[in-house]
């Protein structure tokens, strides 16, 4: 073989494990399920800022006096109430106080202060050797995707997507967090049913996309987000998994676009089922100039023929769901409901 043959066929072989691979050239490879330590009342949270600066720093007094409230004790970062630009300081600053919450025995769980953006810019500086020997909960939504996300590409820990810590603490989300959390339940997702004065239930109202049940691993979170990490390795395989997604605020347009990258990469037609949750704030702004979101979801969802459906209580809203990505559910897409067949804590 002439030389310019063989450099020809040794860079083809090396670049062969990054193409058509369906998820991205760099999609990580799928690990074990890790389960966190469990958490009880009394026991020692950290508040960490990873993603956007805190607007009124009174917020951050609430959100350790929420912590407090529901009976653990709160260790701040070292720079949660930091300020970069946007962001709650540098990204070495950011990605180390998140690290040292991991690395500290004392610490049981890692709560998240808010989302916004940024935390992506931290997932090549977190330490997931030190996650991996120091599994503990994480909490957090929306930016805080982009760590659920990596986390569990690359160690296959059980994370939770639910309020951030300056979030709406209402009795909904406190019943929620105490049910997971301290009772360790095995949950059944189901919205609450409000009529208020209403004939006929209009509020939390799920909408079938395709019938039947399915059950796997969740995956997802922030649609935005998760598709910003096409081609990287801080995504998680969706093979076999049930996907959960929302977002807010943004045009459907923008939604067709995501919908279509995660078309377009083979992550869709991987996965077993589909959750889709809120999408605050996304109705079309010229009237039928554009696409609504139930005609994307029927474009994109709907063949895929698996078991879906989209209102669940997951999202930008003042009630919502505190859901294990990694955990092992069984889904309704004809009830609208799903509900855990597995625990994710440590026994």
């Amino acid at each position: 073989m002439q030389r310019r043959q063989f450099l020809g066929s040794a860079a083809l072989a090396a670049l062969m494990p990054l193409v058509g691979t369906g998820q991205g050239a760099f999609a990580a490879t799928p690990r074990a399920r890790l389960l966190p330590v469990p958490l009880n009342p009394g026991d020692t949270v950290a508040l960490v800022s990873p993603s956007a600066a805190m607007e009124d720093p009174f917020d951050l007094q609430l959100a350790q006096e929420v912590l407090e409230a529901l009976g653990l004790k709160v260790r701040t970062g070292a720079h949660y109430a930091g300020r970069r630009g946007h962001l709650a300081g540098t990204d070495a600053e950011r990605a180390g106080d998140l690290n040292a919450a991991f690395a500290d025995h004392d610490i049981k769980a890692v709560v998240c202060a808010r989302g916004g953006s940024g935390a992506a810019r931290l997932l090549p500086l977190i330490d997931y050797a030190s996650i991996r020997r120091n599994p503990k909960v994480l909490l957090g939504y929306s930016d805080i995707t982009a760590l659920h996300s990596a986390i569990q590409a690359q160690t296959g820990l059980v994370t939770f997507h639910g309020p951030n810590g300056s979030g709406s603490w209402n009795r909904f989300n406190a019943d929620q967090f105490r049910r997971v959390f301290f009772q360790r339940e095995l949950m059944h997702y189901e919205n609450i049913a409000e009529t208020g004065d209403e004939l006929v239930q209009r509020r939390n109202r799920t909408i079938t996309i395709n019938g039947g049940k399915a059950s796997g691993e969740l995956v997802g979170g922030n649609l935005t987000v998760l598709t910003a990490l096409a081609g990287s390795p801080y995504l998680p395989d969706f093979s076999g998994k049930i996907l959960f997604l929302e977002d807010v605020s943004e045009a459907p347009y923008r939604v067709d676009r995501m919908f279509s990258t995660l078309k377009l990469m083979g992550a869709l037609d991987k996965v077993a089922g589909v959750i889709f949750g809120e999408c605050t704030d996304c109705r079309p702004g010229n009237g039928f100039g554009s696409l609504n979101l139930q005609q994307i979801l029927d474009d994109y969802i709907k063949p895929l023929g698996v078991p879906a459906y989209h209102g669940a209580m997951i999202g930008h809203i003042r009630q919502q769901f505190i859901v294990p990505v990694g955990g092992r559910v069984e889904m309704d897409a004809d009830a609208g409901a799903f509900r855990l067949l597995d625990p994710v804590f440590q026994s």
